[in-house]
């Protein structure tokens, strides 16, 4: 290991960090099982790559896996565990279970049970997560305002609303659009509808007017708390061609939708999010409107796509709305620079880490440098785990770490930085700029 990575690679490991944007669960912080740290939705797609019959994840929150189905998996996924060693998430499993549960050995059919129980065991220790945290000093964790629990973990996380998701679209549908605002319409906020999870439960109330759709917009807006958020997240299908609809257009693509199809699927999810952003721009003092690019529908998860029509239109819709700060995290490599020069004559616009097929040490060191080159520190936030449980940011962390540390260590060998200069970039991005973009609550380093 060169004496200069080796230095800065430790200098970054006492630099604050903040997770802007995960799924941890309030009160219930921790892995619950094997299950957890194995079966990350990642780890999934990697073991169903090399031949796992299962390609779902498993039963999500507000419900939970029952053992029956967290073992099952487990004993499914155990023999294809050694075809995806060489993955970066398998390399994330590894620093897991040997940093914080000293696992060194290979999970066979054999010691599986004995692993599981260690998880377990820790899984309500409350001193033990906020120790696994301070370990790679993340100092405060973004997450679903559905899963707040009950507050107990207030004084280190912070909440996003993710709720509706009127511009994503799901495989084989198209109102989507239509279906996330009416199931939205007269409840409180809850979790998202789950990716690719077949057929919807019915909604309660049912949009056939466009009086509908106004009624329903207004009541979604007006239930969204606020004061308790710093921002409300969702995903925007490049799939979909972005225009400003009519309200005649609108209505007339209503009466057709038992026969929709990819133009209604437009109009809908047009029409829609435009309206969902004018309700929300009086509130962007209060709310950044984060938003995942580049990740579009398969039968199971998605695949990364990010044609450059969906780039202009991009632009376009967050001129509309000058007074609402957006943040992109995107699932695209060649769509990195694209953003950053938009970034750069957009008042609006920041950008934030490295999202779901963007999570790879290659991609990350590439859009990361990138990013450094083209934008002020200030429009940039370095980190977000996307994690399930404490154990998954962890991991994620470290390995942000080390490429951090590899980009750095380029730029301060070809003259371009300090050590000291560097060091203190990174601070800017893991930590100063996410509390002011964000409004983080301020962060005690100590």
């Amino acid at each position: 290991m060169k004496k200069t990575y080796r230095e800065i690679y430790e200098e970054l490991g006492a630099v604050p960090v903040i997770d802007i944007h995960t799924h941890l669960i309030g009160g219930k912080l921790a892995a619950r099982g094997l299950h957890d740290v194995m079966l990350y939705h990642m780890s999934v797609s990697d073991l169903y790559a090399a031949g796992c019959p299962s390609g779902g994840r498993l039963t999500e929150y507000p419900k939970w896996p029952t053992e029956e189905e967290a073992h099952h998996r487990i004993r499914e996924a155990i023999p294809y565990l050694r075809f995806v060693k060489n993955t970066h998430i398998a390399w994330g499993m590894r620093i897991i279970l040997n940093d914080l549960y000293g696992w060194r050995e290979p999970i066979t059919e054999n010691n599986w049970r004995k692993l599981d129980a260690m998880i377990r065991e820790r899984a309500d220790d409350r001193a033990w997560r906020r120790q696994v945290l301070a370990k790679v000093n993340i100092k405060r964790s973004c997450t679903e305002f559905a899963r707040r629990g009950k507050g107990e973990d207030d004084d280190l996380l912070q909440y996003s609303l993710e709720w509706a998701m009127f511009a994503r679209c799901q495989w084989g549908e198209f109102d989507t659009a239509v279906y996330e605002l009416e199931r939205c319409w007269g409840r409180r906020p809850e979790s998202p509808s789950p990716i690719g999870k077949g057929q919807r439960p019915p909604p309660e109330r049912t949009i056939q007017t466009l009086d509908d759709v106004r009624a329903a917009m207004n009541h979604y807006i007006a239930s969204i708390p606020c004061r308790q958020l710093v921002s409300t997240a969702a995903t925007l299908s490049t799939e979909i061609n972005y225009r400003l609809v009519t309200d005649k257009e609108m209505a007339e693509a209503l009466l057709r939708r038992d026969r929709a199809g990819e133009r209604e699927r437009d109009i809908y999810a047009s029409y829609i999010q435009e309206a969902f952003l004018s309700g929300l721009e009086p509130h962007g003092e209060e709310i950044v409107y984060q938003f995942a690019l580049g990740a579009e529908p398969l039968p199971f998860e998605t695949g990364s796509r990010l044609p450059q029509r969906t780039l202009s239109q991009l632009a376009e819709m967050l001129a509309r709305h000058p007074k609402l700060r957006f943040q992109c995290f995107l699932a695209s490599r060649h769509g990195n620079q694209s953003l950053c020069t938009m970034a750069r004559e957009l008042p609006n616009l920041s950008l934030a880490g490295y999202w779901w097929h963007n999570f790879y040490p290659d991609v990350i060191r590439q859009v990361m440098a990138e990013r450094l080159d083209m934008l002020p520190v200030n429009k940039q936030m370095g980190f977000f785990s996307d994690a399930y449980c404490i154990e998954w940011a962890y991991a994620k962390a470290i390995l942000i770490r080390k490429q951090m540390a590899a980009v750095l260590t380029t730029k301060v060998e070809q003259g371009q930085h300090s050590i000291r200069d560097a060091i203190e970039i990174a601070r800017m991005t893991l930590f100063d700029a996410p509390q002011r973009l964000l409004n983080i609550k301020p962060v005690k380093e100590q």
